[in-house]
């Protein structure tokens, strides 16, 4: 199946069927418009396949917006994710595949959704440093790296964080002296989380520290990082970074 989209000046998308058969969208998800466009796209599919009962149509998302906005934080807020995958769910697609979603709501959420595993960026990340010893940055993130470790055979370090007087504190629950890490989550924002971790790494006698994220933001950059991480890994899920100190893996 092949499709063309034209964006008009005011900020329209269009969308063009050229060439039947199976519905198979992959794109990064990251903003409205793109998930306007995989409805412009849908909707000019559906119409090409209204008797056709065999047709599937599939939608894979690298990177969901709002999908850190996983419920009401305030009274009289609104809840973005759900809004946000009530329009998913308004095309009616019979699989919508989410690459490393922030948390289970996502999936929840989502009709027909699937979760796409980040195991086999982590893998290669893990054997291309050398078998670091794993660290999960937070509560939240352990369960996953628990499951990673145990199929990696690895070591697993848990850390925490919590506030004092406004002032990050955290702990670091194992032994890292001599030894490298990896620091392992779903999503980077701007990172200064992982900067003070691994800043914590390196007083408790971590010998480097790296970095692996499957939704790379950075979006006030690298300088802060590099005080005290080594090196970045990550997909291109969010957007295409050029700097020799990220590793990107190719997935869209």
């Amino acid at each position: 199946m092949k499709y063309d989209i034209k964006k008009f000046n005011d900020g329209q998308v269009t969308a063009k069927i050229v060439a039947n058969g199976d519905l198979d969208i992959k794109i990064r998800g990251n903003s409205y418009e793109d998930l306007f466009r995989a409805a412009a796209v849908k909707e000019a599919w559906d119409a090409e396949n209204t008797t056709n009962k065999n047709a599937v149509a599939r939608l894979t998302l690298f990177c969901l917006i709002g999908q850190r906005s996983d419920r009401r934080f305030n009274k009289g807020e609104s809840f973005d994710l759900k809004i946000i995958c009530n329009f998913i769910n308004s095309m009616q697609f019979d699989k919508v595949s989410v690459l490393h979603p922030h948390s289970p709501i996502s999936l929840a959420l989502i009709n027909n959704s699937e979760k796409i595993s980040h195991f086999e960026f982590v893998k290669k990340t893990y054997l291309k440093i050398g078998q670091p010893i794993l660290v999960s940055p937070d509560a939240g993130a352990y369960k996953t790296t628990h499951e990673i470790a145990e199929k990696l055979n690895a070591d697993l370090v848990p850390s925490n964080k919590v506030r004092v007087n406004g002032a990050p504190v955290i702990s670091i629950q194992g032994d890292v002296k001599n030894k490298e890490c990896l620091i392992v989550d779903d999503l980077a924002d701007g990172g200064r989380t992982f900067k003070f971790l691994a800043e914590e790494l390196k007083k408790q006698g971590a010998l480097k520290v790296y970095l692996y994220v499957t939704h790379g933001q950075f979006n006030y950059g690298f300088d802060e990082l590099k005080e005290t991480i080594d090196h970045i890994y990550t997909t291109n899920s969010y957007k295409d970074i050029d700097d020799d100190f990220v590793t990107q893996f190719k997935i869209i």
